[in-house]
């Protein structure tokens, strides 16, 4: 961008939800603000002798409710998840290309953590006890993670720039920030944004319970598993789902008369560069990426009244938050409202940044600050203001979104009020 060019401001003008909280925006939003559960015994998945057996499971999800049949059997479940919050998102922001022109300047970027890893393990099951002819022809396409995009980019036309991020459970964020940088940089003025997961398998919990990452101590009271910031956590818990939101240049949203949700205004992405699973306990890496978020927002700490907190439930992750939390906000973080959706939906592991900007933007749009449920022991690491148990009623200047992943990476989001936002 030319630097006498004025940058390009980027805003939400549709939201896309899908959870074990709710298929839509707003029931996703009224569960959350009423402190609902979406926790349960998983049934879908057969893990009985398994340490952990429960999850944020969507249950009687239909895929031809959002796609064709004979596509729904080709696809996998991430990708399902994908369609069908890409759709809603759409459908709420009123936007539909018209011609080539608009379509070239449509994209999407829906990432995901892990791909398809239901079709790895039926399709790995076909190979190993029927040889490889029993292995399906879509096997390859419905396992990548880039899939999500190219066939929610087919069914509705969308030929500008289009492509899948993996970086673990910092995926969705990762994926709504590249999406501000590409419509900032005039490469694109409408962008479908967001995450997609579907590990509640068999293998998937096989590989976390042996990394002993899952909480374990809850499986006969599952609605109490999941306990960001509380002393009696430990371990987080699988959620499965889908969080896409319609990015729009203000310009572009404008001339169609859209309804604007709030202003996207900060991304910043960084590493640990200390260990592949385990977060740096001085919290270095997620407390320059916090600072960098609020640099490229152009705000201050004291700008900022809510935290939509990456808050797993894992002694490490909600500790070193918090200590990175205090590192950047000083004394204002004892001032901060900060919040973990993870509580009611599970993490969702690469659609946790979609999700959990959708809380944060409606946080700002709705003046009401989403709860930290089964917050009861306070930890003394873990001091700060956590909404324990009960939605709090707030006028939310500006929100940020942390979300952190396997490898050391970090992302953040800053979501803000703007004058040009529309009603209902």
């Amino acid at each position: 961008m030319d630097a006498e060019t004025p940058e390009r401001r980027v805003v939400v003008t549709g939201l896309g939800v899908i959870t074990a909280l709710g298929d839509d925006a707003p029931s996703f939003w009224e569960s959350l603000l009423a402190g609902r559960n979406g926790i349960s015994s998983v049934e879908r998945v057969d893990l009985d002798g398994y340490p952990c057996r429960i999850g944020g499971e969507i249950k009687g999800f239909d895929p031809t409710r959002y796609m064709e049949p004979k596509e729904a059997r080709r696809n996998d479940r991430y990708t399902h998840f994908a369609m069908a919050a890409g759709r809603n998102a759409l459908e709420d922001s009123g936007f539909a290309p018209r011609d080539d022109d608009e379509r070239g300047r449509f994209g999407v970027l829906i990432g995901s953590g892990i791909g398809g890893m239901e079709t790895i393990e039926t399709q790995s099951r076909r190979l190993f006890e029927g040889g490889h002819r029993k292995v399906s022809p879509f096997m390859i396409p419905m396992l990548i993670s880039n899939i999500a995009s190219g066939v929610v980019a087919i069914e509705f036309g969308a030929m500008g720039p289009n492509y899948g991020i993996v970086s673990a459970c910092a995926t969705g964020s990762h994926a709504i920030g590249e999406s501000l940088r590409i419509l900032r940089n005039g490469d694109a003025d409408v962008m479908l944004a967001g995450g997609s997961e579907a590990a509640i398998t068999q293998l998937g919990y096989a590989g976390f319970c042996s990394m002993k990452a899952m909480a374990t101590n809850f499986n006969d009271n599952p609605e109490r598993a999941s306990r960001p910031f509380d002393a009696k956590r430990d371990g987080f818990v699988m959620g499965e789902g889908a969080g896409v939101l319609v990015l729009e240049t203000l310009e572009h949203a404008q001339a169609r008369g859209a309804r604007i949700y709030c202003e996207l205004t900060g991304y910043g992405a960084t590493c640990d560069a200390y260990h592949i699973t385990s977060p740096d306990p001085a919290g270095k890496g997620l407390s320059l990426c916090m600072r960098n978020t609020l640099a490229d927002a152009r705000l201050e700490p004291s700008d900022i009244d809510y935290i939509n907190a990456h808050g797993t439930s894992t002694p490490y992750n909600d500790k070193t938050e918090t200590k990175s939390i205090k590192d950047v906000f000083g004394a204002h973080a004892y001032q901060l409202k900060i919040s973990s959706s993870k509580s009611m939906t599970g993490h969702l592991l690469g659609a946790a940044g979609g999700i959990e900007a959708i809380a944060a933007i409606l946080a700002i749009r709705s003046g009401e600050i989403p709860p930290t449920i089964n917050y009861e022991v306070p930890d003394p690491e873990c001091d700060l203001h956590y909404v324990p148990n009960q939605k709090i009623r707030q006028p939310v200047r500006a929100a940020l979104s942390n979300n952190l992943g396997f490898g050391g990476h970090n992302a953040c989001l800053v979501f803000r009020a703007c004058d040009e936002a529309t009603a209902d």
